[in-house]
């Protein structure tokens, strides 16, 4: 589909929002690149999403519910609305654009603790300001974690009432669900779960184990460090009675750090109308029309937020301290503490949130992830659709020892799995693949960066990945090998690839 919706780019969607790029899709849509604001428009990101009759009222009332919350950790939906693009009735929602989000971060390398304790405590004052308020996210994962410039944020077009089990319409069981969500629908409890299982990935680079008919716990990387082995663990109890609370995971995570709910929110009034042109000024009176006038002195346009952010694969990193009493957490710098070269994701997924530099094609569940654009939130879907690989990217220059482009991906191959063995799956089953790629682009060499918990899909991987061709990398102006991760996700309902050029 995303081809088809690739097409779209150029259209406008309500007769204001110009689709300006394809950024990926979501389970249920595509997401583009678009602005908000007619005087001084900003970047923005537009979802859409099919106006199903039976739920279409339902899901703007949720949108609207979401619109309608200000946290300095939730992104933002700044207006929704019905419209028609190629002949389809659609949805759309129109966020703010991420710079990143975590799923690309984690695609690449683990978290370190520090990381891991500084992107946990933002996610954790989000959602306790929306638990608070009666409300749930549904879609806590690494794709739906996000960074904007120097503020980590969370998507929000998957929020909903507790208990509201048309937040799960349409999708299948998540592998972040919890094993009651899908006959209790979302709760405070699904959350934790969730965030569980995120944590989880985001320090491993692994998933729990589970059976999502079994009684027993779930089993967790061996490898997890202190205290986020013991948070995990209490996040994953099948019993939802049985979960640590946010406050709980909150004094495990930090005993000296003040309660949650301690960030100072505003309410903002919901956008249901387009931003409305300024009013000319009124004439002036007949006695005023005859005085003299002095000209006013010009006051610079103001700059609109995120009109123009900085485009990086990494968020400068600010110690929790005492100043996050008043002030908003910073995120840090995660790629750039890494030793590989930025996530370039070349294939769309349910789970990258939305956002993407414009020299880079990207998966959204999203997030991832071009979440995240530049990728828009994805919730899952991120709210974030079925899976066909995206336009390669463009090279981008980058310094090393000499001048260095980077290479693109040229021909992708999507592993051929049966139906019969992906009605198999529960969730997902993600391999990572690691291809040696010769001066000419051709693939010379692989190996299993993670095998996944099958073989038979492992071995399906591989086969594809010696199948795909690449532009070669330049070094100072000649042809060079170059190493690339590709990550296959295989879910029943298709196959999602991403790829990674490893740094030189």
């Amino acid at each position: 589909m995303n081809e088809a919706w690739k097409q779209w780019e150029g259209q406008v969607a309500d007769g204001k929002f110009h689709l300006r790029e394809y950024l990926g899709s979501s389970e249920r849509g595509p997401v583009f690149l678009t602005e908000f604001g007619e005087q001084e428009p900003q970047r923005a990101a537009i979802k859409l999403i099919p106006a199903d009759p039976q739920d279409a009222d339902a899901q703007l009332a949720r949108w609207a519910l979401a619109a309608n919350l200000m946290h300095p950790h939730l992104l933002r939906v700044l207006q929704t609305g019905r419209c028609q693009v190629g002949g389809a009735r659609l949805l759309y929602a129109v966020m703010e654009c991420a710079d990143e989000d975590l799923s690309h971060v984690v695609l690449k390398r683990a978290l370190t603790p520090a990381e891991a304790s500084e992107m946990l405590r933002p996610v954790l004052e989000a959602l306790a300001y929306l638990h608070g308020k009666g409300l749930v996210h549904g879609h806590v994962k690494p794709a739906n974690i996000m960074a904007i410039g120097e503020q980590l944020k969370i998507s929000s077009d998957g929020i909903c009432a507790a208990r509201d089990k048309n937040g799960w319409r349409g999708n299948r069981p998540s592998v972040y669900g919890a094993p009651e969500a899908g006959t209790r629908g979302c709760s405070a409890a699904g959350d934790v779960w969730s965030l569980g299982v995120t944590l989880v990935e985001v320090l491993t680079q692994q998933l729990p184990v589970w059976e999502w008919k079994g009684q027993e716990e779930p089993e967790l990387p061996k490898a997890i460090p202190a205290p986020f082995g013991d948070i995990a663990r209490q996040c994953l109890r099948r019993d939802p009675q049985r979960r640590w609370t946010l406050a709980e995971i909150g004094a495990r995570l930090d005993p000296d750090a003040p309660a949650l709910g301690k960030l100072k929110t505003v309410e903002p009034r919901l956008i249901v109308k387009p931003l409305e042109a300024p009013k000319p000024p009124a004439a002036p009176k007949p006695m005023e029309a005859a005085k003299p006038t002095v000209a006013a002195r010009p006051r610079p346009a103001a700059k609109a937020p995120n009109a123009s952010p900085k485009r990086s694969y990494a968020i400068p990193a600010i110690a929790i301290g005492v100043a996050a009493l008043v002030a908003i957490f910073a995120v840090p710098k995660l790629l750039n503490r890494g030793p590989e070269a930025s996530p370039e994701p070349v294939a769309s997924a349910p789970e990258t949130p939305a956002t993407q530099p414009k020299e880079k094609t990207v998966e959204t569940s999203a997030p991832a992830e071009k979440l995240v654009a530049n990728r828009p939130a994805s919730n899952d879907a991120a709210p974030a659709a079925a899976v066909a690989a995206t336009a390669p990217p463009k090279p981008a220059m980058k310094k090393a020892s000499g001048d260095v482009v980077r290479g693109a991906v040229l021909h992708q191959v999507l592993p051929d799995a049966p139906q019969s063995a992906r009605d198999t799956i529960r969730g997902a089953v993600r391999v990572g693949v690691r291809v040696h790629v010769d001066a000419s682009g051709k693939v010379v060499g692989t190996d299993l960066d993670s095998a996944g918990p099958s073989k038979y899909f492992a071995n399906l991987a591989v086969k594809a990945a010696r199948n795909w061709e690449f532009t070669p990398a330049k070094v100072d102006g000649q042809n060079a090998p170059s190493e690339w991760l590709l990550r296959f996700e295989f879910a029943q309902d298709g196959t999602k690839v991403t790829s990674v050029q490893a740094a030189r």
